[in-house]
């Protein structure tokens, strides 16, 4: 039987240089995660006034990280629908959906008014467009990790891979500076941030959409699933049965795919609670202004995106396993630690706080990207990455800070490092019963 290689294929279509590509993925997952995380920044600092007023402070913010939350259950659906696009249809061309749907959503949830005009109907719409997101996020991370590793030259798909990786860097950077700009041009006036203020960063993305979508539209569809396209075309006549590419992905690699969400699951509680749940513990149970917890925010952006590039190009040497369990490691440690130096309440102790969690969080971020489509098979990879990636967001990113702010009101802070420190243990021992990739051929 004819086979079709990657190589071939290449020379057959016009190329797209690996540089390029890697340029244009890291310029798509900072588009698509800033309108992600601007979410997060505003749930903790205006949507329990704006959308629940009605419940007050603790309850009002329990429900806006619920709202939250919501995007991370539509963030596997997305997986499925987008990911059976991508094996089917092409990576790029799903890309270009994904950054759609997250650029949509975003300006209207920028637009939508707030309780105290439409009533209940603002919190429900409210919860609609963060789906939207969420969908949109759930097709988006492995679309852009696939492009950059399957064009990746061999031995450096860490390296390259990682580009994709910094992207979230570079949003939360954006994400925390349009807030901080806003707050400063409005000055101290709460009720005109509250009003409208909050608005423009959700607005502001609709621009770097367009942005994404020029870069994302100069691109070529990926070697390795050209060949894997002509393959199929050749295998066709000889009757072979055409499944979907869920079904296959959780026929063949349901093991790969339930590890994988363990052994990321640490990663995005770290993230998250480093984010969006800190920066409301910081304004509102340590009194800090919110200028000085948005600019930590920056700084710690800074130093995760370092350590996403050290791990990164260091997993091409070592194994991404090793990278990643060394990360966990860490995260059990300082999970226990983190909020007995948080409730010290200097302002010292919570830059130290934020920025070394985000930086563990960072150190398994890095290997990732080539982690998870070296896992999977060509022609289900798109789905099989994403829903592993995905899954993993539905238990580190949307059940811990949901259940954060109840813990600490009954049982202490120090309740919420130890189920940060129990589900680090997780990931260390589900990354450990995984496979090395390293050496691989995609």
């Amino acid at each position: 039987m004819m086979r079709v290689s990657p190589t071939e294929t290449a020379v057959m279509t016009p190329g797209t240089s690996v540089r390029r590509v890697a340029i244009a993925s890291c310029i798509g997952t900072t588009i698509e995660f800033y309108d992600f995380f601007i979410y997060g920044t505003a749930a903790a600092l205006v949507f329990p006034k704006v959308f629940f007023p009605a419940l007050g402070s603790t309850a009002g913010t329990v429900a806006s990280f619920a709202t939250f939350a919501v995007a991370f259950i539509a963030r596997p659906v997305g997986a499925m629908l987008f990911g059976h696009y991508g094996d089917r249809i092409g990576r790029k061309k799903t890309l270009v959906s994904t950054l759609l749907l997250m650029g949509v959503s975003t300006l209207l949830i920028g637009l939508l008014p707030g309780a105290a005009t439409i009533g209940v109907a603002a919190p429900i719409i409210l919860v609609l467009l963060r789906f939207g997101q969420g969908f949109a996020v759930g097709g988006e991370w492995a679309g852009a990790t696939l492009l950059t590793a399957e064009y990746a030259p061999p031995g450096k798909r860490g390296l390259y891979a990682m580009f994709p990786q910094i992207g979230p860097a570079f949003a939360f950077i954006l994400s925390c500076s349009t807030f901080l700009i806003t707050g400063a041009v409005l000055g101290d006036a709460n009720d005109t941030f509250l009003n409208w203020g909050w608005r423009i960063p959700f607005v502001f993305s609709i621009v770097l959409v367009g942005i994404g979508l020029y870069m994302r539209l100069a691109i070529e569809e990926t070697p390795v699933f050209r060949a894997n396209q002509m393959q199929r075309a050749l295998d066709a006549p000889e009757g072979r049965a055409t499944t979907l590419p869920f079904l296959d992905a959780w026929r063949f690699q349901t093991k790969e795919i339930l590890l994988s969400a363990g052994a990321l699951a640490c990663l995005f509680a770290f993230f998250y609670m480093g984010t969006a749940f800190l920066t409301s513990y910081g304004t509102k149970t340590l009194g800090f202004g919110r200028p000085f917890v948005l600019t930590v925010g920056i700084a710690a952006a800074v130093a995760f995106g370092a350590a996403i590039i050290v791990s990164a190009m260091y997993s091409d040497r070592i194994g991404r396993r090793r990278v990643i369990m060394a990360s966990c490691g860490l995260a059990v440690a300082w999970a226990l630690v983190l909020f007995p130096i948080l409730d010290t309440r200097s302002p010292v102790a919570f830059v130290i706080g934020v920025v070394t969690t985000l930086s563990i969080f960072g150190i398994a971020y890095g290997p990732c990207g080539a982690l998870l489509p070296e896992m999977f098979q060509t022609r289900y990879r798109y789905t099989g990455a994403g829903l592993g990636y995905n899954l993993a967001g539905v238990l580190g990113g949307a059940i811990p800070p949901l259940i954060a702010a109840p813990l600490a009101s009954s049982y202490g802070s120090n309740a919420i490092g130890i189920m940060l420190a129990a589900l680090a243990a997780l990931s260390f021992f589900c990354t450990k019963a995984l496979v090395e990739t390293k050496d691989l051929t995609m």
